[in-house]
């Protein structure tokens, strides 16, 4: 479902795709609104229940660098596509610590095309 770099992570639990328009707007004195688009853009929005510690680093690793591709299907027209993203916020919540490893909950990441 998602691939970061070409490399395929756990499916998440939960999957948003968030689709922005980046504009300019004026109004015009007779109060019209002028928009101009001038790119349309996604925002990845996916979550995981749990993962393992293994999974979460290696999550976090794939989104380390400023830019990587993300590969992921898009539901304006079911496509799969891969465009340059970067990483927003990204977060996980630590459920318990047993026998000396930690495990992870809640984990997300917001993904943004560049």
């Amino acid at each position: 479902m998602l691939k970061i770099n070409g490399v395929t992570i756990p499916t998440p639990s939960d999957f948003k795709v968030g689709i922005q328009d980046i504009s300019k707007a004026e109004r015009a004195a007779n109060g019209m609104m002028f928009i101009e688009r001038i790119a349309t853009k996604r925002k990845l929005e996916p979550s995981w229940s749990h993962l393992s510690k293994e999974e979460t680093s290696r999550l976090f690793q794939a989104v380390s660098s400023v830019f990587f591709q993300v590969t992921y299907i898009d539901p304006e027209d079911n496509t799969v596509k891969t465009g340059t993203f970067y990483a927003g916020d990204r977060k996980a919540g630590a459920m318990d610590y047993q026998n000396g490893a930690i495990r992870y909950k809640d984990i997300s990441v917001s993904l943004i095309e560049r």
